[in-house]
């Protein structure tokens, strides 16, 4: 079958033959029909990954065909029994585990799920690793109400939107921060209430009333900035750190003000069930940024690298 591989780090992916997967009890074999690349699947190519296998299948999100049925794939596997916190053995589909960049996978039964009937293919294949990581840390971790005031940072990735989506569909007023006016403008076209263009320094300045709770994934130095905006017993949600480290933060408006920092990584089985009810119930429709087909997917990878998308990028196998 053919397959997106990684062939050495530093190395475009490349479609090569690979084997079938073998048929192993208490695993199902699913014809693909569509995946879509996460940040996660770029940091793999370029070295920035734990436990990097060369030649591993990557891909973490994947839709596709068992008996008939249309089946969505938890990219999530062996979370374990704690709900806090995932297991020691916790790992994603795409590496070291061959992914979904494939025409067939062999995947574990009980991480095979129903597609949500109102998407697309295209949609519902954006949905999986972005949708969870959006679900856990906006309802999960920072426990978000339909009342609460709302801040996503970075929109235009595809958790960010997500988390747009979510808190929208929640009822909550959502504001958004990016460097782009036309993403800005896009996320008010999805319900967002405004947002904020951090390529000005002191966007954080114009913020009129603080927010109840933060979704962030960047990090680094601006982070201080975030909590200046928080309402007294807020919450900041944070699942990535692409501008690195924490700087210059100030302990006391943390403590006096009982703000929470909550560490959010992937989710749990229920969290993924909980998702797809949440999805399904609200008919939230994924962003799809572009599709390209399995054979283009170096320049899918080109797209995603650009950093220029808004919403997923989806390849059609």
């Amino acid at each position: 079958m053919k397959a997106l591989t990684i062939e050495k780090v530093g190395s475009p992916v490349r479609l090569t033959e690979v084997d079938m997967p073998v048929k192993r009890e208490g695993h199902s074999i699913v014809k693909l029909k569509a995946s879509a690349l996460n940040h996660r699947d770029v940091w793999i190519t370029k070295g920035m990954y734990p436990g990097i296998k060369e030649g591993a299948i990557l891909g973490s999100d994947g839709v596709g065909v068992l008996d008939g049925r249309n089946v969505i794939l938890n990219p999530g596997l062996r979370w374990g029994e704690n709900e806090a916190v995932q297991a020691d053995d916790f790992e994603v589909l795409g590496m070291p585990v061959d992914g979904t960049f494939a025409e067939y996978i062999s995947i574990p039964n009980e991480y095979i799920y129903d597609q949500p009937e109102h998407l697309s293919i295209e949609q519902a294949a954006a949905l999986p690793l972005a949708g969870l990581t959006a679900y856990r840390v906006l309802m999960s971790r920072c426990q978000t109400k339909s009342t609460d005031k709302v801040l996503v940072t970075g929109t235009g990735g595809g958790v960010a939107l997500f988390a747009v989506q979510f808190a929208v569909a929640l009822g909550c007023d959502v504001y958004v921060t990016s460097r782009s006016e036309e993403k800005i403008a896009k996320a008010v076209a999805l319900g967002a209430k405004g947002g904020y263009n951090y390529k000005d320094e002191t966007w954080y300045k114009e913020v009129e009333t603080n927010f109840d709770v933060i979704i962030d994934s960047a990090g680094g130095a601006s982070f201080q900035h975030l909590i200046k905006i928080c309402k007294p017993g807020a919450r900041i949600g944070f699942y990535g750190a692409t501008l690195g480290k924490y700087q210059n933060l100030n302990p006391q408006l943390l403590f006096w003000r009982q703000i929470s920092i909550l560490g959010s990584t992937m989710g749990s089985d229920q969290d993924f069930r909980n998702m797809l009810a949440f999805v399904d119930n609200h008919k939230i429709k994924p962003i799809v940024d572009s599709v390209f087909s399995l054979e283009e997917g170096s320049r899918a990878f080109e797209r995603m690298e650009a950093g220029t998308q808004f919403g997923k990028i989806v390849l059609k196998h």
